[in-house]
């Protein structure tokens, strides 16, 4: 761990602590739901095996890589970027189940932030485990507890749907006063580049509604039209 980031974790400490409980609060739903399904599939196999283990490594390294490839979007200010690192932990979330594709969303975050660093006190990094598990979450779960590909369609779906819907909502209440808090940058700065954008920007709810849903309504939309093509061919390799 290099100098500047244990420099970022200690000047965001209570941040860094927030951000540690939503991981451990979503892991708990995931586990839950994931040994719901495995009683009621009777499977007495372990949730995560020493091959599930390291296939989840091999994918979080994937991830780690696609998310390194940011790519902005002509409707939102330049701190929101769209990326597919999504892709393996959706994989990974209909191969093994939600606890597999939380790991590697969280160990994706865990592999950029050392290699990388943060250049947002660790507030674009939480936005993006918590979009990617609302995304990731709900579908490994749905997927989980019926195996086909109409039901992979309708789990990317609603997948799709809770981010778009909760992401603005966490953005507004959350990670947008996080960001400005931590920067000492004024609500009014970061809603003016939206304006500079979007002249139907003009406040918190604005922003959200026009810039944050649109992003993650196409994050969504890429990501589970990929993953519903070619999850069966890779099933088999993973498997």
């Amino acid at each position: 761990m290099n100098n500047d980031l244990l420099t970022a974790v200690a000047e965001n400490t209570v941040f860094v602590l927030e951000f540690l409980g939503i991981v451990l609060a979503i892991f708990l739903v995931a586990y839950i739901f994931e040994k719901m399904a495995k009683k009621k599939s009777e499977d007495t196999s372990r949730i995560l095996s020493t091959k599930i283990i390291v296939t989840v490594g091999m994918l979080s390294a994937v991830s780690t890589i696609l998310m390194l490839f940011e790519i902005p979007v002509p409707f939102a200010p330049s701190f929101y970027k769209i990326d597919l690192s999504e892709l393996p932990a959706l994989i990974a979330g209909f191969a093994y189940g939600p606890v597999a594709g939380v790991m590697v969303e969280f160990v994706k975050i865990l592999l950029k932030t050392l290699v990388k660093g943060t250049s947002t006190a660790f507030v674009g990094e939480l936005a993006n485990f918590v979009i990617g598990c609302g995304l990731v979450l709900p579908a490994a779960i749905i997927y989980r507890f019926k195996k086909n590909k109409k039901m992979a369609i309708i789990a990317c779906a609603v997948g799709t749907l809770v981010i778009t819907i909760i992401g603005p909502v966490f953005n507004a209440v959350y990670l947008l006063p996080a960001f400005a808090a931590l920067y000492g940058m004024p609500m009014e700065a970061i809603i003016g580049m939206g304006t500079a954008i979007n002249p139907a920007i003009t406040n918190v709810g604005t922003l959200v509604i026009f810039a944050v849903a649109p992003l993650n309504l196409l994050k969504g939309l890429i990501d589970s039209v990929i993953t519903v093509l070619i999850y069966k061919p890779l099933s088999r390799i993973l498997k």
